[in-house]
């Protein structure tokens, strides 16, 4: 399953630098994860310091 970010984002980009995929962009408002491209490794999720990125 891919991880998808919450309206928690705060769009530091803390999960787009940790990204081993190149999965996530900057979007309208919040940073976006590519499913097709996310790998489900959980490392967005362990840099972010709001918790935004989740397991769907």
């Amino acid at each position: 399953m891919a991880y998808q970010i919450t309206d928690e984002c705060i769009s530091c980009g803390a999960c787009a630098d940790a990204c081993p995929a190149s999965a996530i962009s900057e979007g309208d408002g919040k940073y976006v994860i590519d499913e097709g491209a996310c790998i489900d490794c959980g490392a967005c999720a362990g840099t972010c310091p709001v918790s935004a990125p989740q397991a769907k």
